[in-house]
Order: C-alpha cells, then structure tokens, then sequence
C-alpha cells in the first residue's frame, strides 16, 4: 500500500455492501478492507493499525454498537463512522455519544460517506 493512502476498514456482514463501498472508496483514492463480521476485523487488523473504520450496526454475533465498544475500551482511538439500514429513532445521536464520528442510514448519498471519512483525517 502506497504510503499517501488512507486507510478505510469496512465491517458489514452484507457482502454486496463491502464490495461496493469498496469501490466507491477506492474510486476517491483510499486503500480499502473489508470483512463480513466484527470477529473477522478484530482477528485481521491490529489495535495499531491507523485508519477509519465504517462500522454496520446489524450483523449476527458481535454487533455494531458492541464492536463500537469493544473498539473503544481496548484503547483504539480509530474513528468510526456507523451505517445502517434499520430506521432506529436517535441513531446519529447514540452513535455520537457512543463514541463515533457520524451516521448514516442506508441507502445513502456516496458523498455523505466520502464527506464524513474526509472528516475523520
């Protein structure tokens, strides 16, 4: 990976969301991985690791708000940016108090996202 790269980490168990999340991202110049559980990301990238990690809320064993916390409390200050495609009352409110930098609520605008990883470096 290019050193000038941003790095984005992607966690949503929907595999056609990673892959075109994926490319969006990479179409504005960031280096990309994805993974389709929270227990695959822990796993694959060290706490160490610098990057901005879009985060799905809905996923079968370790969900987003758990892994959000789990993220936190190992000490990571990584942003996380939360995506979701249940229509919960106060997301954006929880996810900021929680911890993260913003939400969105799929489907949403490309440049939303873009906009709010820019913000996260």
């Amino acid at each position: 990976m290019p050193i000038n790269k941003k790095q984005i980490f992607i966690v949503d168990d929907d595999e056609s969301v990673c892959r075109a999340l994926k490319l969006l991202m990479m179409t504005y110049g960031f280096a990309v991985e994805t993974f389709v559980s929270a227990k695959k990301f822990f796993n694959a990238v060290p706490n160490s690791s610098p990057g901005c990690l879009i985060l799905d809320i809905h996923m079968p064993g370790l969900n987003g708000w758990d892994t959000q916390r789990k993220l936190f409390e190992s000490g990571s200050n990584r942003p996380v940016i939360i995506i979701t495609a249940g229509k919960e009352e106060g997301l954006n409110e929880r996810a900021l108090k929680e911890g993260a930098l913003g939400s969105l609520q799929k489907p949403f605008n490309d440049l939303d996202l873009v906009n709010l990883v820019n913000q996260a470096f």
